[in-house]
């Protein structure tokens, strides 16, 4: 297995796993939430998608984007189910563009974040990428533990 799929491998198993938690949530309990101050699941299921898409155009940019319309931000989040189909050709346009990085690309290419504090190669970007998503799903399972819902094994 070479560098590019092993990012791939892992980015995907971060989302197999996602799925998971996100296909556990009962449906009355999308807008639940911790406490006032906290996303809502829906909302981190959302932050998830949406900063994907993000993600994948500021790889395209090689850096940050001096303006991002979400193609999420006017629309209504119904179901789950939904949400996935409308995202689906998002994450297939994002995992396309990482399957076609070379081994090369992941240093040579930087990723100018300087307005967030950071420039970092390709390759790091890519592992953040993979780490924001896996950090959401811990929250989501802390959320199911704190709702008093039953957690799926995502450890198989």
């Amino acid at each position: 297995m070479n560098a590019i799929e092993a990012v791939v491998q892992n980015l995907s198993e971060v989302r197999r796993r996602s799925m998971m938690i996100w296909e556990s949530v009962p449906d009355e309990f999308l807008d639940w939430r911790p406490d006032s101050e906290a996303m809502s699941i829906k909302e981190m299921i959302r932050h998830v998608l949406d900063s994907e898409h993000y993600y994948h155009l500021a790889l395209l940019n090689k850096g940050s984007l001096s303006a991002y319309d979400s193609p999420y931000e006017a629309r209504a989040f119904t179901t789950l189910k939904d949400e996935l189909r409308f995202s689906e050709t998002y994450r297939n346009e994002f995992m396309n563009t990482v399957k076609s990085y070379t081994e090369g690309d992941l240093t040579r290419i930087q990723i100018d974040r300087k307005d967030v504090g950071y420039v970092r190669s390709l390759g790091d970007m890519l592992m953040r990428i993979a780490y924001h998503e896996a950090v959401h799903s811990g929250q989501l399972l802390d959320y199911l533990r704190t709702a008093g819902l039953k957690r799926p094994k995502v450890w198989d």
